[in-house]
């Protein structure tokens, strides 16, 4: 049986009565044979997990001997595997009634099930009472969580968030579990993964999991129409999906690149690994193993890939971290000749974020400041809650922010995504009153208080700017004032398509190039009105490497009336440098233009002295003197108007013209 991406599995796990399941190990409370046997009775129903069946014998032994401990504990952990809180209490008391000393545990145990049925005060005296009563301090550790649980789970109760769940509809979900969802910048492309059956002949049992290879996981992809709606999904072909289970998959914001997780391929590195495909005028690209030392013999699993195009999340089961299953992340260094990403080392997010119990589903969102992510550690409502981590510089310094009832419950919360507008989340969820079957997918208004930091973004095409031919170019964005790399994009060779994110209240120094072109640059203010509602859209047109070709510097900056650098130039300058490092036999003239504001003697002297500055950091860089040349062209060849501002600020400008 191959392993599943997902599975349904209780999170806080009762502790299992050991000495029961030993009772050959130990002598019974009971001096009644027949007690005792209808006891071993029940036990042997209840390894085998016929909880029901080993009721009746269990309650006829307590009526041999009302005072038989070990059957009121096993009586009390079958009604536990039911869930049926109330009936594990009455046997749990009855254990303390009989004998408080015999089983301290049970105080913890009547802790739990208390808040349970949400009876939080009498949970408290429980739990407090198994603190004072054990000597094990990992224990008391525990007790100590669970109090924090229960402060937590009363205020949740007394100001509950308001939201509403929507049901995404009967388009995207079916009788099958849907679950996973990574949706695109632009809300138009929603990615999933589906539990199908191997044989329309089980159909009848959608809600099983994958026992003997019935079931695997399999993407799917529905795409909004031009109401809103999302389409009829379709499954997505090979070689993305296969016969093994594929599922747990990551986005990039422009769609173009998938990271997700296959488990017990012939390549695969541990139990499963994390795989990349890349989006083609045919398809999906054959998909890769990330390979060391994304990927280890430990367990790999529910990438989030940021939207700056540089760092992956994902979950790992490694030594190294705080415990159980953490957080990681790693480092995108270079793409491989065969189009698949080689990533560094691997770093744990640390105690902040990951706890000595299983942290899951990691989404980054495209503000690259705040993470979603579920973890059975913090204190929450039930077995694995929803929180939020924002960085400050790059470090989760601040404990997460549990996100609340209704959005967390008693449950199972994993697989949040929130859109780029920050709005909207998706989630899976199971057992509501509108599903279709198994878990189905949801939407819902995020309230504001979670909401992450605002974002919009920059989409387009990139053309060769004589043939029109489409081409796939490379994008980096900086922050204008630290020069901080902002994010890094592909556009896609068959489209000539990109998408890239950018937070608000922003700076940005952007640069396309491509090998054989003269690169592109541009430059903008994302403020506090830009939205994803509203994105910038360019068309980008590259001029290829020959004499006479210029190009607009377009983030080099000089001082008012000046011709002192601006510490912003260094961005477009190092630019520069690269593009006259790589092309080694290219020779360059730089120009200088003005607009017409001041006499023309002025503004020519202006020009020329701000041409020479450049000229003169070039060759400070170690550039030969026999590639460069200036010019100051003063007010002439105007781009724009020079009545406005807005023309006026287009006409001061610096240019590079291919000489030889």
């Amino acid at each position: 049986m191959k392993k599943l991406l997902y599975t349904y599995r209780p999170i806080m796990v009762f502790v299992m009565l050991c000495f029961a399941l030993q009772v050959d190990a130990q002598k019974l409370s009971t001096q009644s044979k027949k007690a005792a046997g209808l006891y071993e009775k029940a036990l042997s129903y209840y390894r085998a997990r016929k909880v029901e069946s080993a009721k009746a014998p269990l309650q006829q032994a307590i009526k041999k001997d009302p005072n038989f401990i070990e059957a009121h504990l096993l009586m009390s952990e079958l009604y536990f595997e039911q869930k049926k809180y109330e009936n594990q209490i009455e046997y749990l008391e009855n254990v303390i009634e009989i004998d408080s000393t015999y089983s301290v545990f049970s105080y913890y145990n009547l802790g739990v099930a208390s808040y349970e049925i949400k009876n939080f005060d009498q949970a408290i005296i429980y739990f407090q009472k198994y603190y004072h009563k054990t000597k094990n301090s990992k224990k008391k550790k525990e007790v100590d969580d669970w109090l924090k649980r229960i402060e937590l789970a009363e205020t949740a109760e007394e100001k509950p968030v308001s939201i509403h769940a929507k049901n995404l509809g009967p388009n995207v979900n079916s009788k099958y579990n849907e679950y996973w969802p990574s949706i695109t910048a632009d809300e138009q492309i929603l990615v999933y993964t589906v539990l199908v059956d191997r044989d329309s002949a089980v159909s009848k049992h959608p809600y099983k999991m994958a026992i003997s290879n019935l079931y695997h996981e399999d993407f799917f992809r529905s795409v909004k129409d031009e109401t809103g709606e999302w389409s009829k999904r379709e499954q997505l072909k090979p070689p993305l999906n296969s016969g093994s289970n594929e599922g747990a998959q990551a986005l990039s914001m422009d769609g173009n690149w998938m990271f997700f997780t296959a488990c017990g391929r012939s390549d695969s590195k541990g139990s499963c690994d994390l795989y990349f495909s890349y989006r083609t005028e045919y398809g999906w690209s054959e998909p890769k193993n990330l390979g060391a030392p994304v990927n280890t013999p430990y367990w790999e699993s529910q990438p989030s890939f940021s939207s700056d195009g540089r760092t992956l999340y994902f979950i790992s089961s490694r030594p190294g971290g705080e415990g159980g299953n953490d957080i990681w992340h790693a480092t995108l260094l270079s793409i491989k000749p065969d189009g698949t990403p080689f990533f560094g080392r691997p770093v744990n997010l640390g105690p902040m974020v990951n706890t000595h119990h299983n942290e899951v589903s990691p989404f980054i969102h495209p503000d690259n400041s705040t993470l979603y992510f579920a973890s059975e550690g913090w204190p929450g409502m039930g077995k694995a809650d929803l929180f939020m981590s924002r960085m400050k510089a790059g470090e989760f310094v601040s404990e997460p922010v549990n996100l609340g009832v209704p959005i967390n419950t008693e449950g199972d919360e994993v697989g949040l995504v929130v859109t780029a507008s920050g709005k909207t989340a998706y989630f899976a969820s199971e057992g509501t009153g509108d599903s279709y079957g198994g878990r189905d997918l949801y939407s819902f208004d995020m309230p504001k208080d979670i909401q992450p930091l605002p974002v919009s973004y920059i989409k387009g095409r990139v053309f060769d700017s004589k043939t029109r031919e489409r081409l796939s170019a490379s994008f980096e964005l900086r922050d204008i004032f630290s020069g901080k790399l902002a994010a890094q994009a592909m556009s896609t060779d068959f489209s000539g398509e990109f998408l890239v994110c950018l937070p608000v209240d922003g700076s940005y120094a952007l640069s396309v190039s491509k090998k054989g072109y003269l690169f592109y640059s541009d430059h903008f203010e994302m403020d506090s009105s830009a939205s994803v509602n509203d994105p910038m859209v360019l068309d980008i047109y590259l001029k290829r490497i020959q004499v006479g070709e210029q190009i607009v510097l377009n983030n080099i900056f000089f001082e008012t009336d000046s011709y002192e650098l601006k510490n912003e130039s260094e961005i477009e300058l190092a630019k520069v440098l690269v593009f006259l490092n790589e092309n080694e036999q290219t020779k360059i003239q730089v120009l200088g233009y003005t607009d017409n504001v001041g006499s023309a003697e002025y503004n020519q002297r202006l020009s020329k002295q701000r041409a020479q500055q450049v000229y003169q950091y070039l060759i400070n860089k170690g550039i030969d003197v026999s590639r460069l040349s200036y010019k100051g062209e003063g007010m002439n060849n105007p781009v724009a108007t020079n009545d406005t501002e807005e023309g006026r600020a287009k006409n001061r400008r610096t240019e590079m013209k291919i000489v030889e």
